[in-house]
């Protein structure tokens, strides 16, 4: 968009995501605060300058000089259906004329095709409808011939939109997905269990997106491990805060190399599974701890040989006092990819680092719970988890 344009913009229009309005109306407030809270959060992260936010029903109004500038940084706020650089001006009908039409001689192009949009609150001297048909037509009575331009109403380059409240109106030329679901913070928060690869971060984001924040909490399993596997899950950690601005930037480090020592000496195709009951109990503890609700993870049904059906069974046992949440259980790994790729996670997850070398060659698929719990009886599992929380190392990110 011209520089020109974007010095015109005072203002952005910011819409809520549709669930809010299925809550009553003081779980709505409540929403509405928090999400008030983080946005106002990450304009002052950005060093964003405004000077207001103004609440309307089913929006918020900034006022800032970087309205282009703020729209891009406030779409990956959670709750936030579209955001819309905007123009505030007085709702008297020639001034919503004139200035749309300002708007389009800047942004329409040869060739495009245009709708208008209105939006209408209040008493006025015109319809809705008076705004659509006569800015349509005065845009194509003044730039239709010179662009060669076309209303197409369906599926149009440039939709031309105007709120009008009162005696305010707003116009606009362009519009920012938001990224939807409901405001960080409004869910109690969960621990994570975090490898850094693509599943765990997806799996992460997608709770926070309902509203949880997430507690990061990294195994690391040196010597089967190496520093590379470390440095990568604290990487994509670190893209994954871009979209928990003014949330803790932590990752718990577990000590866990000497757990599979001891885990590796029982019986070795059950490797994989005592590693994982071992973490969903040190998760648990440090739920507790932290006051969280629950452990999110990122498995899905036979991603791996520890997450069929039936030894993702033999893992639930393990947690005893917090339930676990899978938010990727039914997802395909080309959807979870996908995803991975939209929030930013995909490339660094899939950046090369050392695999785990505790991993058995033949894992299996279909433990029987009286068969792992024997294997246990091996294990000084009180001790373990002892010494898991006390080598807890947190580390802050930038």
């Amino acid at each position: 968009m011209e520089a020109s344009l974007n010095s015109v913009y005072d203002s952005v229009i910011i819409r809520f995501s549709g669930e809010l309005w299925l809550k009553k109306v003081w779980t709505r407030k409540f929403y509405e605060r928090r999400l008030s809270r983080n946005l106002k959060t990450a304009l002052k992260h950005f060093d964003v300058p405004y000077s207001g936010v103004v609440r309307r029903h089913g929006r918020f109004y900034l006022k800032t000089s970087c309205a282009v500038d703020a729209a891009e940084k406030l779409s990956r706020i959670f709750g936030i259906s579209s955001i819309s650089p905007a123009v505030q001006l007085s709702s008297k009908f020639e001034d919503v004329l004139e200035k749309s039409t300002f708007l389009a001689s800047k942004t329409l192009q040869k060739g495009n095709s245009f709708a208008v949009q209105c939006k209408r609150v209040g008493k006025h001297d015109y319809t809705s409808n008076d705004v659509r048909k006569q800015l349509g037509q005065r845009v194509l009575d003044m730039f239709g011939e010179k662009l060669g331009l076309r209303v197409d109403l369906g599926n149009p380059d440039v939709v031309l939109g105007v709120e009008i409240r009162d005696d305010e109106a707003f116009v606009y030329s362009q519009t920012v997905d938001g990224v939807g679901g409901m405001p960080l913070g409004t869910q109690p928060k969960l621990v994570g269990l975090f490898s850094g690869g693509i599943d765990s971060a997806v799996g992460f984001w997608l709770v926070m997106k309902r509203g949880s924040p997430v507690v990061f909490v990294y195994f690391d399993n040196t010597p089967y491990t190496d520093e590379t596997t470390t440095q990568r899950a604290l990487d994509v950690a670190k893209v994954l805060f871009g979209w928990a601005i003014g949330y803790p930037k932590k990752v718990y480090i577990v000590q866990h190399g000497e757990n599979m020592k001891q885990i590796m000496e029982t019986n070795r195709k059950y490797t994989c599974l005592l590693c994982k009951r071992m973490m969903y109990r040190v998760a648990e503890r440090i739920a507790e701890e932290v006051h969280a609700e629950g452990i999110v993870t990122g498995e899905a049904i036979g991603e791996q040989a520890s997450q069929t059906l039936t030894n993702l069974r033999v893992l639930d046992a393990a947690a005893l006092s917090y339930p676990v949440h899978r938010p990727l259980l039914g997802f395909d790994k080309s959807e979870t990819v996908a995803i991975a790729r939209k929030i930013g996670t995909y490339k660094v997850s899939s950046k090369t680092a050392g695999g785990c070398t505790a991993v058995p060659y033949s894992p299996s698929t279909k433990a029987k719970m009286e068969d792992v719990l024997r294997a246990e009886e091996k294990l000084d599992i009180d001790k373990m988890v002892d010494r898991s929380m006390e080598s807890i190392k947190i580390v802050e990110l930038d």
